[in-house]
């Protein structure tokens, strides 16, 4: 019998494989392992917004490698634990994370999600919005596709 963890836990990896099959089902296959692998890290990258609106810390570490690195749009370097623990506790309330474009490359076992994305919150009781650009890095694990570096900008009004 599962204990409740391992049932959140669980039901985490299916809503996962769930999205990553939606989401390779509508893109066209015109090579069908690279469209295929394009579209898991997309599915991957659409999650990793919602666990972030929701502060789901447990959602995104199955997304992130153990030596996972993060450049913030202040510049400032975090690892893993401390990405994880800025999701916990933000300092701002977002109420909306959305990409605007997203390109992929793949090089091998890796691929690389460039786009921008816009954020809709609030800071100190103040509605904020901003746009940013990001490149995140994906390699294969396994079976996995786990984000292993992440870099923010932010695109000044």
């Amino acid at each position: 019998m599962l204990n409740r963890a391992a049932v959140k836990k669980y039901s985490h990896f299916l809503f996962l494989a769930t999205l990553i099959l939606i989401s390779a089902a509508a893109y066209p296959q015109s090579n069908p392992g690279q469209d295929s692998d394009s579209a898991r890290v997309l599915a991957l990258e659409t999650l990793w917004n919602q666990a972030e609106v929701a502060k789901d810390a447990s959602a995104l570490d199955d997304l992130l490698a153990n030596d996972f690195i993060y450049v913030d749009i202040d510049g400032s370097l975090q690892n893993k634990s401390q990405f994880l623990d800025s999701i916990q506790h933000p300092p701002e309330q977002i109420e909306i994370i959305g990409n605007d474009t997203l390109k992929t490359y793949l090089y091998h076992d890796t691929v690389i999600v460039s786009g921008t994305y816009h954020e809709k919150g609030t800071r100190n009781g103040k509605a904020y919005f901003r746009r940013g650009r990001f490149t995140d890095t994906w390699v294969r694990q396994g079976s996995s596709w786990m984000c292993v570096a992440s870099h923010s900008t932010q695109i000044p009004r």
